[in-house]
């Protein structure tokens, strides 16, 4: 239901912003398909490998990896993928949902998204040549300790 108001209050405000300025309107519009266009190959790519993966590994293997079973073991290795892994966040929670559907455990997931967003293994190398090796490290590992104590406090408010 919330998706549908969403939706016709997104319309609502396009149909207001045409009545005001077609011209700015169109404009907006363009902007936004040139931003779909660019971001939809990587949504795609990653679409298709969740899938796969989804494809190929069943709900009890999920649910052992990363299901609230795997206790600290689990948490730890979603956190890791999630350090290492550079996927945007408006693929990145799509994929959560799908995962937690198949049975992965909360705070499981919420380790995995919590430190793809703030930890950045990947973009290390570009880090350390604007901030220097001490500042990139040190900002890297406490993001990821700090996703920790997220994913942590997300499974004790999913637990109540």
């Amino acid at each position: 239901m919330d998706t549908y108001l969403l939706y016709g209050l997104a319309l609502a405000g396009l149909g207001v912003s045409f009545l005001k300025d077609k011209g700015k309107t169109r404009i907006a519009l363009q902007k936004a398909w040139k931003a779909f266009e660019g971001i939809l190959p990587q949504f795609l790519v990653v679409l298709t490998l969740v899938a796969a993966t989804l494809a190929v590994l069943d709900t009890a293997f999920i649910s052992r990896v990363l299901g609230a079973s795997s206790g600290f073991l689990g948490i730890l290795g979603a956190s890791l993928v999630g350090a290492v892994t550079l996927i945007p966040g408006f693929i990145a929670f799509p994929a959560a949902a799908s995962l937690m559907r198949e049975g992965a455990g909360a705070t499981q997931i919420a380790a995995f998204v919590s430190s793809l967003m703030m930890v950045g293994i990947v973009t290390l190398p570009m880090e350390i040549k604007f901030f220097g090796r001490r500042v990139s490290f040190l900002r890297n590992g406490l993001a990821w300790l700090f996703s920790l104590g997220a994913a942590f406090f997300v499974g004790w408010v999913v637990s109540l």
